[in-house]
C-alpha cells in the first residue's frame, strides 16, 4: 500500500512539473492566424468527437431496440401523458401524482394516434428518399 502511495507521490509531482513546464517556459503569444487556427481546433475536436459519440449511440440503439422498435418487448405505449401502467394498474405521475413531480404535457389518444401517422409519414418519406440515394449509388457504380 505504502509503494502504490509514494508512486502516485510521484507521479502526481511529475505531473505538476510538466504543467509548470508547459504552461509557463513554452508559453509565447501567437499571431492573428495561430489564434484562428488555435480557435479552429477548439471548436472542431469537440464537434467531431461529438457526431462520433452520436454515430456510436445510434449503431448501439438500432442493434438493442432494431431499425423501427422490432426488437422491443412492449411496441405500444400503455397509458397517454401523466397517465402510465405500473404492475397492471393505470396510475397518474407528475405533480400530483405518485412520488410528486413537475406537470407532465398531457395529450389524449387521439393526438397520439396523429402524432403516430405524422411520424410514420417521416419514416415513409425517409426510407423513399434513402432508397432513391442508393438506387443512385448501384447506377453510378455500374457505370
Amino acid at each position: 500500500m505504502e509503494a502504490l502511495s509514494r508512486a502516485l507521490q510521484t507521479f502526481h509531482e511529475k505531473h505538476e512539473k510538466i504543467k509548470h513546464t508547459v504552461h509557463n517556459t513554452w508559453r509565447y503569444p501567437l499571431p492573428k492566424w495561430g489564434r484562428y487556427a488555435m480557435g479552429c481546433i477548439y471548436f472542431t475536436v469537440p464537434v467531431v468527437g461529438g457526431w462520433y459519440v452520436m454515430q456510436w449511440a445510434i449503431s448501439k440503439s438500432v442493434d438493442e431496440i432494431g431499425e423501427r422498435g422490432e426488437k422491443l418487448q412492449q411496441k405500444e405505449l400503455r397509458g397517454f401523458g401523466n397517465k402510465t401502467v405500473i404492475e397492471g394498474k393505470e396510475e397518474t405521475i407528475g405533480a400530483g401524482g405518485k412520488l410528486g413531480g413537475v406537470h407532465l404535457a398531457v395529450s389524449d389518444s387521439s393526438t397520439q394516434e396523429k402524432n403516430k401517422a405524422m411520424l410514420e409519414s417521416m419514416f415513409k418519406q425517409e426510407r423513399k428518399r434513402r432508397n432513391k440515394e442508393k438506387q443512385q449509388q448501384q447506377k453510378d457504380e455500374e457505370r
